[in-house]
């Protein structure tokens, strides 16, 4: 019997400890930000970019924690879809159908666990593709997870 009853007691131990909160792990709960407010920031809302031409685009992200990866989306905006968190409204031209839009859509990885990171990407603009309106959106994502977005109008003109 007294070895059953120091069973049920190493058992009950072994369980209270088990169940235990660990203070010291806390999660992170913030998302990253993006933002192309700054000075070399690109592009910013209503810019127009011609066919033929390369652009960087440059983004600043950080998080709490740490970045895993970003990406950039740029795709037509024939039909005058909106996004969520366009601050600025540009003119837009009549809707029309797309015959050779740009579509461009590259994810990257941040490596190293770091806070801040300058997204600068080069694309070129081919000559032959569709002008009209276009959104150049950016995501980014931390290492848990955490996932934020932006989207820009833009112009390809001529």
């Amino acid at each position: 019997m007294k070895f059953l009853n120091l069973f049920w007691l190493l058992s009950f131990l072994l369980f209270s400890i088990s169940c235990s909160k660990d203070e010291s792990i806390t999660k992170d709960e913030e998302k990253p930000t993006i933002t192309i407010n700054y000075s070399d920031g690109f592009p910013k809302a209503c810019a127009e970019l011609s066919r033929g031409q390369s652009y960087n685009f440059k983004a600043m992200v950080s998080d709490n924690e740490a970045l895993a990866s970003y990406s950039l989306d740029i795709h037509h905006n024939f039909d005058q879809h909106t996004h969520d968190d366009q601050g600025e409204e540009c003119e837009l031209y009549p809707k029309k159908s797309s015959v050779n839009p740009l579509i461009f859509l590259e994810n990257y990885t941040i490596e190293g666990g770091t806070r801040n990171y300058e997204i600068n990407i080069n694309v070129n603009i081919p000559d032959d593709i569709d002008v009209g309106d276009y959104h150049c959106s950016y995501s980014v994502t931390d290492e848990t997870g955490w996932q934020s977005r932006t989207s820009i109008d833009i112009k390809i003109v001529e």
